[in-house]
């Protein structure tokens, strides 16, 4: 089935002629990465060369991607801009809100059982909006979309981070926060900074144990995780040529824990091969038509230090699996002695419970099947596994045909737990244990994107190492963190001694996909008639109102909380459990920050409220602050806002009163979510500053009335004993943010303009 296809053959139809008028402008050869990006201008035809790292521009995506938990945030904000349908194709895909416990029939009837309010709000209105909606168990977003929707040379941007995924597929795939899905689907522009371009060449070739994993595993130890901010990663080269299209997706996919804008392959073999396979002949033919204008122009890739502004190169022939972790996606170890001596030297334990193959990240056929090969050599030479395994197929279409294929049958045999086409235990919808907060010490190894502290089970002791589904599978058999399956040997139940052999696999199904029900459905053509219900006492869902502008003028500002160290999106606003309430603004703020570390005490959930020298939970002490009118200030370290897109890590503190967010750098998409609720997000002109915050300040914004872009702000902090400090504050504002400040947000200005 092929979605779209005219607005795909018109992004084609376009892009010579803007490609041509891009390479004469820029007066070079062109990336990949710059060719998407002028072919997708909101003016149209490219009439001057924009500054890495220094324009903002305005562009045009073709469409939109929304998951459950992030698209009820941006359908209740859409509902309020005056429209009547949404202006480029988008659709909703219901995967996060599905806990996994027992296995996949079970789980998906709880999840529909308690989540049935959640998912007929989605369904009705993206019914009456236009919108595609995948019914809960149809897949993971981004398998959905690799599957069905992303195509060579095309721009989408998705309410998750992973949305980068699609790059797999020869896209610019891109992460945004629900506000900024709200301006496309309303028929406005999106505006990005141009991004700075990160070239990584792969020579050699994958072979064994190495699979496309370790590809990103690697570039994560190189650059870490804010080493991509604001920078496309673009691979190419022999290795990336002989590379199959659903292990580009998984390299592509995990550039999210770089902090990347996106990360894309040039069109190829692999990717007209997957487009066929997956029924989407008319896509490839029209893709090869222009196929020269979906990858680099050949100088570049010959000479990329000319062209990029960093350049990684890596040997694939010379790269061997990788384990990344714990608490970190960046911190990577190899396989075998290595980990053995930094597991005791950091007291990890060695002893793996779980081994968990599937998420976003690595749930396509080909990734079942080459695990699978290892689970097969388990039964085969009679090992009896050491710890659980448990399984998240990408898709109703790859559980149907690697159940077909008896790819699933074979992990059945080894007891694992299949559990529904969702996300699951990657984003802490994992029931695991009763009582998380005083569950052991443990290690676990899953395939997934993200290991920081508490994410798959809410255990704070649980210790989350990332790997390919392979080196999971053989982990998982071992039982053993510092397993390496090319050198180790194995006891057997016979008391034998036994090798595991290296994987196998298919890159797409011998027998072709096949599927009965995928899980979708088409929206009406006219949904004026369709009927949106939210309960008044609705604990899931609340109808939002307009926020007030902050004002030009902060005196008298309290610090909320000083954050020390990381401070990631699941700190500000914590998933599993809470994502219950991602439809219900008051009621999720509630977890507002409750996760980051009190600088001044070293413990969570636990700031001074100024008004009583009492100490609470941040926000009861936020609410109490919001009850007297008195707005207040969160201070941060570096890349604060990481991890995922999720918007309610700014609506949240914009709703209780928090002003101003001041931090030693952010995470790109964050720092953008904080400017579109009409907030301040502002760094250190001299970082050292952060130093100079007190328990007990507060802050008087000297300048805020000439706020203007590339102007410096002044606070004034005052602290207890009277004396004060001056500092300067920067800012990434022009002038279209700096409106969305003065109106309140961004969608006030959007209601304004279509009023």
């Amino acid at each position: 089935m092929t979605f779209d296809i005219d607005m795909i053959k018109g992004v084609y139809a376009r892009m010579k002629a803007r490609v041509d008028a891009a390479r004469e402008v820029v007066g070079r050869p062109l990336t990949l990465s710059e060719k998407i990006l002028y072919n997708h201008l909101w003016e149209g035809m490219p009439a001057q060369a924009f500054k890495r790292g220094k324009d903002y521009v305005d562009f045009a995506p073709d469409r939109i991607a929304c998951q459950d938990a992030t698209a009820q945030m941006a359908l209740l904000q859409f509902m309020q801009a005056g429209k009547s349908k949404v202006a480029v194709p988008t659709t909703v895909h219901c995967d996060h809100l599905i806990q996994a416990k027992e296995g996949a029939a079970i789980d998906l009837k709880r999840a529909n059982d308690v989540s049935s309010e959640v998912f007929n709000f989605l369904e009705s209105v993206s019914n009456k909006y236009g919108i595609g909606f995948w019914k809960p168990g149809a897949g993971i977003i981004h398998q959905v979309v690799l599957e069905n929707y992303a195509f060579p040379g095309g721009m989408m941007i998705g309410t998750d981070s992973h949305t980068v995924n699609a790059g797999g597929l020869g896209m610019l795939a891109i992460g945004v926060g629900g506000a900024d899905a709200v301006d496309v689907m309303a028929g406005m522009a999106w505006e990005l900074k141009f991004p700075k371009l990160i070239g990584v060449k792969l020579t050699g070739k994958l072979s064994g144990w190495t699979a496309p994993k370790d590809v990103i595993l690697k570039v994560a130890e190189i650059l870490t995780v804010k080493g991509g901010t604001g920078a496309i990663v673009e691979y190419f080269g022999p290795g990336a040529l002989a590379m199959s299209c659903t292990g580009k997706g998984t390299i592509c996919n995990m550039g999210a824990e770089i902090g990347a804008t996106t990360s894309t392959f040039g069109y190829d073999e692999s990717m007209d091969r997957y487009l066929r396979a997956t029924d989407r002949e008319g896509v490839a033919d029209a893709a090869n038509e222009v196929a020269p204008y979906l990858t680099a122009d050949a100088e570049v890739y010959a000479n990329p230090e000319q062209y990029f502004d960093q350049v990684i190169e890596i040997n694939l022939s010379e790269l061997g699996p990788l384990l990344n972790g714990p608490f970190t996606p960046d911190l990577s170890t190899e396989v075998g002695s290595d980990m053995t001596k930094r597991a005791t030297e950091n007291d990890w334990p060695l002893q793996v419970e779980w081994g968990l193959i599937g998420s976003c990240t690595n749930s396509s056929y080909e990734d079942l099947s080459r695990a699978s090969s290892i689970a097969q050599q388990a039964l085969d030479k009679n090992l009896k596994t050491k710890a659980e395994f448990g399984i998240n197929p990408g898709s109703e279409q790859v559980r149907y045909t690697a159940e077909r294929d008896g790819i699933l049958e074979v992990f059945e045999k080894l007891d694992a737990t299949i559990f529904t086409n969702a996300c699951g235990p990657c984003i802490g919808q994992w029931a695991r244990y009763s009582d998380p907060k005083n569950a052991p010490k443990n290690s676990i190894v899953h395939s997934f994107n993200r290991n920081f502290a508490k994410r798959a089970d809410g255990n704070p002791n649980t210790h989350a190492f990332v790997a390919s589904p392979e080196l999971t599978a053989a982990i998982a058999i071992a039982g053993r963190l510092d397993f390496n399956p090319l050198t180790d040997k194995l006891i057997n139940e016979d008391g034998e001694e036994v090798m595991l052999e290296e994987p196998t696999g298919w890159e797409l199904p011998p027998k072709g996909f096949d599927v009965k029900d995928n899980g979708y459905l088409e929206p009406v053509e006219d949904g004026s008639g369709v009927n949106v219900v939210v309960k008044d006492d609705s604990e899931r869902l609340q109808l939002l109102t307009p926020f007030v502008p902050i004002g030009d003028t902060i005196t008298g500002a309290k610090l909320l909380i000083k954050a020390f160290g990381k401070c990631t999106t699941d700190h500000i606003s914590m998933a599993g459990p809470w994502l219950r309430f991602r439809g219900h603004l008051d009621n999720i703020a509630n977890n507002t920050l409750i996760g980051a570390v009190n600088a001044f005490n070293q413990k969570t959930n636990f700031v001074k409220n100024q008004l009583t020298g009492d100490y609470g939970g941040v926000p009861d002490v936020q609410r109490a602050y919001k009850a007297a009118g008195i707005k207040t200030v969160v201070v941060g370290d570096h890349n604060y806002g990481e991890g995922s897109s999720r918007e309610h890590a700014a609506m949240q503190p914009r709703h209780l009163g928090v002003a101003a967010v001041i931090v030693k750098s952010f995470a790109r998409i964050h720092e953008t979510n904080l400017k579109k609720q009409g907030m301040l997000g502002l760094t250190f002109a001299n970082e050292s500053d952060y130093d100079l915050i007190q328990e007990d300040d507060t802050f008087n914004f000297l300048d805020l009335n000439e706020f203007a872009p590339g102007k410096q702000l002044t606070v004034e902090i005052v602290h207890a004993d009277g004396s004060k400090d001056t500092i300067k504050l920067n800012h990434t504002y022009n002038d279209s943010q700096i409106e969305w400040f003065k109106e309140g947000s961004a969608l006030n200005l959007i209601k304004k303009q279509n009023a």
